[in-house]
Formats: structure tokens, sequence, C-alpha cells
């Protein structure tokens, strides 16, 4: 099984976007069975607090309930729990680090790493444009997908 860890500073806008994103995708292909998959913030000041509006309406808009969801902090542990972490912005990256005392087994990524893009996901809690997020969380999670499906599972250190 893959273990995907979705990152964001909040919890309540990107990460939960990506996460619910990602497990409707691997769903409708079938592989859900396959893939373990969460999200968490760099920051305690949402723990506990549900899904931002603007992300439940984008996945509303998809059939997706996210409900259930609410804000979790990351923790130093999970980096052994998780394959692949994948943050929204090089801030997000920086505090991974810091919480996680470094990257030894090249388990941190961005979001649009595994596009042409590679550009920050911008924080919709800020812009305001939660349409321009959903777009490029699209994008991250179809070539994270394609990425993981594509032969690649044993070839973590290479992202």
């Amino acid at each position: 099984m893959i273990k995907i860890l979705f990152v964001c500073y909040g919890n309540i806008c990107r990460s939960p976007m990506a996460e619910y994103l990602m497990k409707d995708f691997v769903a409708e292909k079938g592989k859900q069975d396959q893939f373990f998959i969460a999200s968490a913030a760099t920051s305690g000041e949402e723990t506990g607090n549900p899904v931002h509006r603007g992300t439940v309406k984008i996945l509303a808009r998809l059939g997706i309930d996210c409900s259930d969801k609410r804000s979790v902090r990351l923790k130093k542990t999970d980096y052994y729990n998780y394959d692949y972490i994948i943050g929204m912005d090089e801030m997000n990256r920086r505090d991974m680090l810091k919480i996680f005392g470094g990257d030894p087994d090249g388990k941190i990524s961005l979001m649009l790493d595994y596009t042409p893009l590679k550009r920050d996901v911008a924080d919709p809690w800020w812009t305001g444009d939660f349409e321009k997020t959903f777009t490029d969380i699209v994008a991250g999670t179809r070539g994270l997908y394609d990425y993981l499906t594509d032969g690649n599972f044993l070839r973590k250190s290479e992202h």
C-alpha cells in the first residue's frame, strides 16, 4: 500500500482538497485498496476545525463529501508512517523539514513537482481563488497518480 500525506499550513483548504480529490481519483480507477491518503497542517492554528467552505463547495460540486474531515497537525512520527509527504508550497517544505528534522529518505516533495508547472500552489485563504487552487491540485494529483502507477513505486527518492 502506498501512503500519501498532503500538507499545507492550516489543513483546511489546499491539503484536504488534495486528499479528497486523490481519494476520489484512485476510487474512480478502482485502486483505492492500494492507497492510504490523508492530510495535515504544519501549523496548529486550525486544529480541529472543519474544511474551509471554499474547498467544501468545490468538492461538493464534484459529489465529494469531506464533512468528516477536521484539521490535524503534522507530527514528527508522520515521516515514518508515509511514503510520500507532499507540501503545497516552499514554506510548507521548510516547515516540514523543521518538524521532521530533515528528509533522509527523500519523501518530501511539492504538489506541482509532478507536473510541468514547478511552482507553489497558491493558498486560497489569502488569494480567495479556490478555482485556481483546484486547477493546480487537479494537475498535481493526476501527475502524482501517473508517477505512482507508471512502475515507479520503489523509486521514492527520485521525485
